[in-house]
């Protein structure tokens, strides 16, 4: 087992939209004494070469390949295609790669990874931001018994990541939130979609069920005029109601002692309840909004990352979440193509 890596040397493949923030954080991050140093950067890009030069004060190169023997850890923040022709080259020279997601564009390309990383002894770590986004740790007791979710995630059209369609663009996160949530095989998928703007699918819906009995039914749509990221989920335990994208969000429980069944409805005035509202939620349920404003989940990824790094822990996002994610992806995309429009 390696020893502990005490300042962590870390790089980024890929400086673009959201590669550039992986760089800003890992910078601030180090310049807070989180025991990591920002040693270079790389972008075939020259103009973004250029920027983060002047940015980060750091290497910028053409080639990734330049940053081998400089790093201990990358971020890999590049074109899905190219997921696993550049973690493959980190990982085989023994650093450690945290991939932004999907792990790769296929079940194959993805399982490969996960045996280099499992082979080679290094951290691999899926860039499922979500997982880190504080909305969830609301709905923990919920989401272990949830028997319904219903999700939606629309964004507008961004000319990114083409290369690949909504289902692995936009779905692939509340593919990886339900799997993580339900911890059940997949019974069945049925989904429908199709393309708007590009070769590939810009909108999909499905219906996930799983072999205990719980359902999914998830949205995703890139050409929407406004973004929208929510996601509710129902339980005998009660329901949460998550909006991702401003941070708001409540849980709804039984009060203790509820039991419907021993109610007697005929017996209650209700022109002596006063604030019907209040009788039940002070009563009978259990309302708790949630405080989600807090944190920077990208932020908490990389935190994470490092500290897997530093003590050769298990990331709370691994490989293996990283190619069921992509698994479920592909069903869903099955499922389109028997549904393809004419």
């Amino acid at each position: 087992m390696s020893a502990p890596i005490a300042n962590v040397r870390v790089g980024v493949v890929g400086v673009g939209h959201l590669g550039k923030h992986h760089a800003r954080l890992f910078q601030a991050l180090a310049k807070s004494g989180a025991g990591c140093e920002l040693v270079g950067v790389a972008d075939p890009s020259e103009a973004a070469r250029k920027v983060a030069e002047a940015t980060y004060e750091v290497p910028a190169f053409a080639d990734h390949h330049e940053l081998l023997g400089k790093v201990d850890a990358v971020s890999v923040v590049v074109p899905t295609r190219l997921h696993r022709e550049v973690a493959s080259v980190f990982l085989e020279h023994g650093v450690d790669v945290l991939v932004e997601k999907p792990i790769a564009r296929t079940v194959a390309d993805g399982q490969a990874l996960v045996d280099l990383a499992r082979q080679h002894g290094r951290i691999l770590q899926v860039g499922h931001v979500e997982r880190f986004n504080p909305a969830l740790r609301g709905i923990e007791e919920i989401g272990k018994s949830a028997r319904y979710i219903e999700s939606h995630r629309l964004a507008p059209f961004s000319f990114r990541s083409t290369d690949i369609g909504v289902v692995l663009d936009l779905m692939i996160h509340d593919l990886d939130l339900v799997l993580a949530l339900v911890q059940s095989p997949i019974k069945s998928i049925d989904a429908f979609g199709g393309a708007v703007f590009t070769p590939a699918e810009d909108m999909a819906s499905a219906i996930i069920k799983f072999e205990n009995g719980a359902v999914a039914h998830l949205t995703a749509n890139r050409v929407a005029l406004k973004p929208l990221r929510r996601m509710r989920v129902f339980s005998r335990e009660g329901y949460a109601s998550l909006d991702f994208q401003t941070g708001q969000g409540m849980v709804v429980t039984k009060a203790p002692g509820w039991d419907f069944e021993q109610l007697d409805l005929d017996k209650l005035d209700r022109a002596q309840m006063g604030d019907l509202w209040k009788f039940v939620f002070d009563g009978l349920l259990r309302l708790k909004q949630l405080e989600l404003n807090e944190g920077n989940p990208l932020q908490e990824e990389l935190v994470a990352f490092l500290q897997c790094v530093r003590d050769r822990s298990r990331p709370l996002v691994t490989g293996e979440d990283g190619v069921a994610a992509v698994a479920a992806a592909e069903r869903v995309l099955a499922a389109i193509a028997s549904n393809r429009w004419q």
